[in-house]
């Protein structure tokens, strides 16, 4: 299949630079009332890169950034793109458990719901910290209501990944309920998933890379979900010193920040996005979690 006949999903994790799980050892969550505020010079980028691209996207918003940073979330709202929860606190599905986890996304829906007319519908954990060792997370977020989730990778990584698991939109059993699951993209090759969803994989890996991966998806039929941060579009960002975030940390999170939005550019040229939540009607019957 052509793939520029198949419309991806473009999608933007709402959290500030000091939210990243890379930086904890630099910006402890003690701090971070006190640390310079940049959530919004990426979120501007993101939507002049979107507006100039003509698709709208899904922002899966924290709901510390609605708390703290409002004007950022009623931007987003104002460019009419699709709000989603991002969890509020940022910490992983495996820090937090079943309960505080569902205290969590429901906190940040309580706080995104008076800047949207519209019910949300999807969420994103952090670090895609949905895994077979979370599965409980489904079953609450389809008790929260909700439609969708955004959390799946299907690779083997070393903080997150389920790799065999569907690479294309699929309704999954939460329990008594089903939930659509939109996993990140990935490209097959030779047998194995390769990641390819954006963020640092945009960052780190030549932009072929992610290309390949949209064409190679695209004829199999499937959209692919592709994700950045904020702070990935802001390279004028506060930095955490090797020495205290390690030579890998801090290669993870700088590497390539000013090439960033040209490469987020040349995509949004190439390819046609648009929100998650317009993927849904694409999901594929339903699939028993890690089968």
């Amino acid at each position: 299949m052509d793939a520029t006949h198949v419309t991806h999903a473009i999608s933007i994790d709402v959290e500030e630079y000091f939210h990243a799980v890379n930086l904890r050892q630099a910006f402890p969550e003690s701090e971070w009332e006190r640390l310079p505020r940049r959530a919004m010079v990426g979120v501007e980028t993101a939507l002049r890169l979107l507006d100039r691209a003509g698709c709208k996207g899904t922002f899966f918003v924290l709901g510390w950034i609605a708390e703290h940073e409002p004007e950022v979330v009623r931007a987003i709202v104002s460019a009419g793109h699709e709000i989603a929860s991002h969890g509020h606190s940022h910490r992983m599905a495996q820090e937090l458990g079943p309960d505080a986890f569902e205290a969590d996304v429901k906190k940040s829906l309580d706080l995104l719901a008076p800047f949207t007319p519209r019910p949300i519908r999807g969420f994103r954990a952090s670090t895609f910290s949905v895994m077979k060792s979370t599965w409980w997370a489904l079953e609450r977020l389809a008790l929260l209501g909700l439609v969708y989730d955004s959390s799946i990778f299907p690779v083997r990584h070393d903080r997150y990944g389920v790799p065999d698991f569907a690479r294309v939109p699929v309704v999954v059993a939460a329990g008594a309920r089903t939930l659509i699951e939109l996993p990140l993209l990935t490209w097959r090759v030779a047998g194995m998933n390769l990641p390819a969803a954006g963020g640092g994989y945009l960052r780190q890996l030549p932009l072929w890379f992610t290309r390949n991966a949209l064409h190679a998806i695209a004829r199999e039929g499937a959209p692919g979900v592709v994700y950045l941060h904020p702070w990935e579009l802001d390279p004028g960002q506060p930095r955490a010193a090797p020495s205290v975030i390690g030579r890998l940390g801090h290669l993870r999170h700088y590497r390539n920040l000013e090439r960033t939005a040209d490469r987020l550019a040349q995509l949004l040229a190439e390819f046609p996005f648009a929100t998650c939540e317009a993927l849904l009607p694409l999901a594929r019957p339903l699939q028993q979690p890690g089968a």
